[in-house]
C-alpha cells in the first residue's frame, strides 16, 4: 500500500506521555505515516502541548474537541477525519504506553494481507505486564464472556491495540456505532467480522500505564456487559 497510514492517539490529561510517545512513533520512520491525536479538551493540556509538538514532528496532526465523550466518540471522530483525509489504513492505540509503538511496523505488515489486524494479549506469545490478578481475571473474562456470547473467533476482543483497511471502517457504520467506552473495542471488531472481514491477531505484551490515572473503572465493566447482550439481540 501506497496510501496514507494514520495511526490515532486519543488524550486525555497525557500531557506526561504524549511527546515521548510521538518520539517513538516517529522514530520508526514509516513511509507515508501521520498521526492524529484526538484530544479531548485535556484539562491539563495535552492538547496545547501537542498543538506546540506539530514544529518537531512534520507528519503530527491534531484534532480538538470541546469535551470529554467517552473513548468511541473519540476514535470516530479520529476515524472520519482519516477517512476524509484519503487514509488507507488506520490504526490506533493508547497514550500511555500500554501499548508498545514497537509492534507498529508488524500491524502495517499484517495488514497487507488482512483487514483487521489485533494486538493480542491472548494468543501465543502476547501477555501483560504489571497486573494485580483482579485485574487480569476481569480481562480475560470479559474476554470468554464476549467471545462466548457474541461467537467471536479472535482470543482478545477488548483490546484497544487494532488496525483496519479504511473498507472496513466505511462498511461497519460508524454513525451506527454506540459503545462508549472499552466496549467499542468489542463492537467494531465484531461488526467486522459479521461482514466478512479478515481478522489477524498478533502478540503483544500490554503494560499497565507507569503514570497517570488509569480509566478503566467499574461503569467500563458494566457498559460492557450490557452492550455485549444488546449487540447480541440486535444483530
Amino acid at each position: 500500500m501506497t496510501q496514507n497510514k494514520y495511526i490515532i492517539i486519543p488524550t486525555y490529561n497525557e500531557r506526561g506521555n504524549i511527546e515521548k510517545l510521538l518520539q517513538e512513533i516517529f522514530a520508526l520512520e514509516i513511509e507515508n505515516l501521520l498521526v492524529l491525536v484526538v484530544d479531548d479538551n485535556s484539562p491539563d493540556g495535552t492538547g496545547e502541548l501537542a498543538e506546540k509538538l506539530k514544529t518537531k514532528f512534520s507528519g503530527l496532526e491534531i484534532l480538538h474537541r470541546q469535551k470529554k465523550e467517552g473513548l468511541g466518540r473519540a476514535y470516530i471522530a479520529g476515524f472520519k477525519y482519516a477517512l476524509e483525509r484519503g487514509a488507507a489504513v488506520i490504526l490506533h492505540l493508547d497514550a500511555d504506553f500500554s501499548h508498545d509503538p514497537k509492534y507498529i511496523p508488524e500491524f502495517f505488515r499484517q495488514i497487507e494481507n488482512y483487514d483487521l489486524v489485533l494486538g493480542s494479549r491472548y494468543t501465543k506469545g502476547g501477555g501483560t505486564k504489571n497486573w494485580n490478578l483482579a485485574r487480569r481475571l476481569i480481562s480475560k473474562s470479559g474476554n470468554l464472556y464476549a467471545r462466548i456470547i457474541l461467537g467471536l473467533p479472535p482470543k482478545d476482543v477488548t483490546g484497544g491495540f487494532k488496525c483496519y483497511r479504511r473498507d472496513v471502517l466505511e462498511k461497519i457504520d460508524l454513525d451506527n456505532l454506540n459503545s462508549i467506552g472499552y466496549c467499542f473495542m468489542i463492537e467494531t471488531t465484531y461488526r467486522a467480522w459479521r461482514a466478512g472481514f479478515k481478522i489477524k491477531e498478533v502478540p503483544i505484551i500490554f503494560v499497565e500505564r507507569a503514570a497517570g490515572k488509569s480509566k478503566f473503572d467499574l461503569g467500563i465493566i458494566l457498559e460492557s456487559f450490557l452492550k455485549v447482550i444488546k449487540l447480541k439481540i440486535n444483530n
